[in-house]
Formats: structure tokens, C-alpha cells, sequence
């Protein structure tokens, strides 16, 4: 006799939750953050070795990439921040209620949205 029922769900019948969509999304941006702090720091010595260095990166942050890459890279870091301060809620032990953990999953998603809006604004008004 054979078993057609998996012992675990795959994703043909695994239904996605927004705790696990934002769980993955988390560890991804996780690791874009990474990297990007790298880029940001070799930005800064190419600043420091002189005016070939800045005038370079000036050129790069200027193109439609740059500035694509820069209003990317907002996102990351505020929903990374808003979700690892939804984390550190759970470590202290609140929001573990289904109901709960879905709203401020959607809440850290939107508002990852709005403050990169946000610094999007404010900088346009700076620059």
C-alpha cells in the first residue's frame, strides 16, 4: 500500500502566513544589510583617498541606478530595524498572540514603507 499523504507540508499545499513571508524576508534583507555596509564603507575610503574617489561615486549615485540602489537600500534598513523590534518585543515576551503577531507584521511591512517615503522626502529637501 502506498502513502500519497507527505509527513510534511510542501509548497503545493502550504498556505504562506505573514510570520513566515516576513521571516525569510528578514534573513534576506539581513544579508543585503551586510553587504550594503560594506559598500557604504568602501564608499567612504574612496571619499578619503581624494577628489578621483568622490567624483566617481558622485557619478554612480547620481544615475538612475544610484539613486534606485540608495531608496532600495532605505527599505532595507527600516524594515529590518521594524522588524527586529518586533523581535525584541517577542524576547521580552509580548505579541506572541496569532492575532497580534499579524498586525505588527503588517505593521512593520508599512511602515518600512512610510519611513523610507519619509527619508525619501527629507533628503530630497536636504539635497
Amino acid at each position: 500500500m502506498e502513502n500519497n499523504n507527505p509527513l510534511s507540508p510542501h509548497l503545493q499545499i502550504y498556505k504562506w502566513q505573514i510570520s513566515s513571508l516576513l521571516s525569510i524576508t528578514h534573513r534576506i534583507v539581513g544579508v543585503i544589510n551586510f553587504f550594503a555596509i560594506i559598500l557604504i564603507c568602501l564608499w567612504a575610503t574612496l571619499i578619503i583617498f581624494g577628489q578621483n574617489g568622490y567624483e566617481l561615486t558622485q557619478v554612480i549615485l547620481d544615475s538612475f541606478f544610484g539613486k534606485f540602489l540608495i531608496i532600495a537600500l532605505c527599505w532595507t534598513f527600516s524594515f529590518h530595524i521594524l522588524n527586529e523590534l518586533r523581535h525584541l518585543f517577542w524576547d521580552l515576551g509580548y505579541g506572541f498572540d496569532l492575532k497580534i503577531a499579524k498586525i505588527t507584521g503588517v505593521l512593520a511591512l508599512i511602515g518600512s514603507f512610510i519611513l523610507t517615503i519619509l527619508f525619501y522626502i527629507i533628503g530630497r529637501n536636504f539635497i
